[in-house]
């Protein structure tokens, strides 16, 4: 599971490390561009149910931890999905089951949105 740390708050959200991959690549695109948006998600832990939602902007520091050293593969309608969603009234709204569609892709290379993406993000590998 992947970590994300945001404000004030000493704990962090566990997210499942492909969805928060995608979700680093479309808030640091509209954060840089000074575009705020939601984000929610149903919590991890059976024993602690319930979801969270955080309001995302600019000012709010924000930190990305990854269990795997390796980046994630990204796909490209996935990331087209949340930027949608993001720029939608609901925001992002983070489903778990998006990890299992992610899980039984086959590999791929990244689509070129994906690349475009993560160019932007400043996280583009040379090949």
């Amino acid at each position: 599971m992947a970590h994300l740390y945001y404000g004030s708050e000493t704990g962090p959200a566990e997210i499942p490390d492909r969805i928060l991959a995608h979700v680093k690549v479309v808030a640091t695109t509209k954060l840089r561009r000074g575009e705020s948006f939601l984000l929610t998600w149903r919590h991890c832990d059976p024993d602690a149910p319930g979801r969270t939602s955080i309001w995302m902007q600019p000012s709010i520091p924000l930190r990305f931890v990854f269990a795997n050293p390796d980046p994630e593969p990204l796909d490209g309608e996935y990331l087209r999905d949340l930027a949608n969603q993001a720029n939608s009234s609901g925001g992002i709204v983070l489903e778990w089951a998006d990890e299992a569609a992610l899980l039984a892709e086959p590999a791929f290379a990244p689509a070129p949105a994906a690349e475009v993406a993560r160019r932007e993000a400043g996280e583009l590998v040379a090949a």
